[in-house]
């Protein structure tokens, strides 16, 4: 459905993107993660035809970007990190709108729009004014605008940003919905656990190179090359970190707030030696649990010396 090669973009002596490598399949949910100024923006502008590269190419649905830019803007729906909306108009009328610069027959034009008010939870808002919406309410209106064509492809650049919790909370259950409805989608973002249960694929992005590309459990396995544990004792903590620290298959121990950080030895993945070791030296455990691997976490660690 997407597929990048080589995609590069200067501008004077920056690279904001950089021989950038990338193939999505249909149905395919992608998280494209990095600070600001790393390159998603100028990425996502590219495949959808805003923004020329200076080098490589880029395809969606087998139309490439110089060939084909009209067709390839039929078949996505592209949605800024901001964008304004018209004053005067209500929130169907807005959508109407839309629908009639997508060409959409004039008979069909406002069941459209009030599938996809329904789609996104907005129904309620039809007959509000726009500009009177909230930040989170325009947001889900700016999603219903971009799939009103009914797109292949979405291409949604911070769609929470700026967001309460709340509302965050709607637009992720939202793209969960795209999700399964089998629609090709790059979602940006650089508030990695927005993306954590969202996404089957995960890509990580610094100073325009993708250092990490693939799906969410392979990344997370990548950035766990040893496996920590939080271990806590009623006492002596520090002569039981020593100990568990003598033991050939513990890599180190430190402490932290009264808890012990174990690190296994590399391939480790058995560490039921650890309490038995523990409780036969008297030891009384209050708290034994392996460390989650979440995307920020595995980001820190596979971006460790690329951030300089």
């Amino acid at each position: 459905m997407i597929e990048c090669k080589q995609l590069t973009k200067r501008y004077g002596d920056l690279i904001a993107v950089n021989n950038l490598d990338l193939k999505l399949e249909e149905g395919d949910v992608f998280g494209f993660i990095g600070p600001n100024g790393s390159g998603k923006t100028t990425t996502m502008r590219m495949i959808a035809t805003l923004l020329n590269p200076d080098y490589g190419e880029a395809y969606v649905c087998g139309k490439s970007i110089y060939t084909d830019p009209q067709a390839i803007r039929r078949l996505i729906g592209f949605m800024p990190d901001f964008f304004g909306v018209y004053d005067d108009m209500t929130v169907l009328e807005y959508l109407e709108f839309f629908a009639a610069t997508y060409r959409i027959d004039a008979s069909a034009r406002r069941k459209v729009a009030e599938e996809k008010l329904e789609l996104v939870d907005m129904s309620f808002k039809r007959d509000a004014m726009v500009n009177q919406l909230s930040r989170g309410q325009t947001q889900r209106i700016g999603l219903a605008r971009v799939l009103l064509h009914e797109p292949q492809v979405l291409l949604l650049d911070e769609p929470a940003s700026g967001l309460d919790p709340r509302a965050r909370i709607e637009i992720r259950n939202l793209l969960k919905r795209l999700g399964e409805m089998n629609k090709t989608v790059i979602v940006s973002s650089h508030i990695l656990p927005e993306l954590a249960d969202v996404c089957t694929r995960v890509g990580m992005i610094e100073k325009g190179e993708m250092i990490v590309d693939g799906y969410v459990d392979e990344v997370m396995r990548k950035a766990r090359q040893r496996i920590l544990l939080h271990v806590r004792v009623n006492e002596n903590e520090e002569r039981a970190a020593a100990l568990l620290e003598s033991h050939d298959e513990v890599d180190g121990v430190t402490i932290k707030g009264g808890m012990m950080i174990v690190t296994l030895a590399e391939d480790v993945l058995d560490y039921s030696f650890i309490p038995s070791l523990l409780i036969e030296s008297g030891f009384r455990m209050s708290l034994f649990r392996e460390e989650d691997v979440n995307l920020e976490t595995a980001f820190m660690e596979l971006t460790k010396g690329k951030q300089q």
